[in-house]
């Protein structure tokens, strides 16, 4: 329900986001303004689209990957910016100095939240390299997830590895799509009127 409460709100933020871009850019060509002030502002509609874009996914976001003698666990989540509340799977991979998967291997996991254990997945075997799990955050903001790694190293102590994961409120993903959005239909609309100007200049 409240995930639904979101996109209704996420539309509409958005089309209000865009009416209100696409009346200041009609307003402009009335006006007749120069055509580098519209440029500029298209290439500032652009840079600030492409920020934004950048600062929402970027494509290490709760990616990690961490050697600790002989293994390397990789880390990641599916989304990679999970939203609060959402159900979301946290992908583990296991390699060993040959970046061969292991076959077998038994890991846990243990998550920090301001300095506070919040939870754990307590040890179990796993097979092919591989191990999936669902979870859900509960708060936004950093986690830390210090994975154990079991009966691998030389000495028998469990081998713990450590990466943060970030989640994010949902309506910050609201604002962020919507402004994102804005400036994209903008961009489009400015083109539009840009080149049905120079087709109307053309057949005169």
């Amino acid at each position: 329900m409240l995930v639904n409460l979101f996109s209704i709100d996420l539309k509409l933020l958005a089309n209000t986001i865009s009416k209100f871009l696409y009346n200041i850019l009609i307003i402009f060509v009335r006006k007749k303004m120069q055509m580098m002030k519209l440029f500029f502002l298209f290439f500032l509609i652009i840079l600030t689209s492409s920020l934004i874009s950048d600062a929402e996914a970027h494509p290490l976001f709760n990616s990690g990957e961490e050697w600790i003698g002989d293994h390397r666990i990789q880390i990641a989540t599916l989304p990679e910016i999970p939203a609060v509340g959402e159900k979301i799977q946290v992908l583990v991979r296991v390699v060993d100095i040959d970046f061969q998967e292991l076959d077998q291997f038994t890991l846990g996991i243990r998550i920090f939240y301001d300095g506070e254990q919040i939870d754990a997945f307590m040890p179990k075997m796993y097979q092919n390299g591989h191990m999936e799990m669902d979870y859900i955050f509960e708060m936004s903001g950093n986690h830390v997830f210090r994975v154990d790694l079991y009966d691998v190293s030389k000495d028998g102590q469990a081998l713990t590895y450590t990466f943060n994961i970030s989640a994010q409120n949902p309506f910050g993903f609201i604002f962020i799509s919507a402004v994102t959005m804005g400036g994209m239909m903008t961009a489009i609309i400015f083109v539009y009127v840009y080149w049905s100007k120079r087709r109307s200049k053309s057949k005169q």
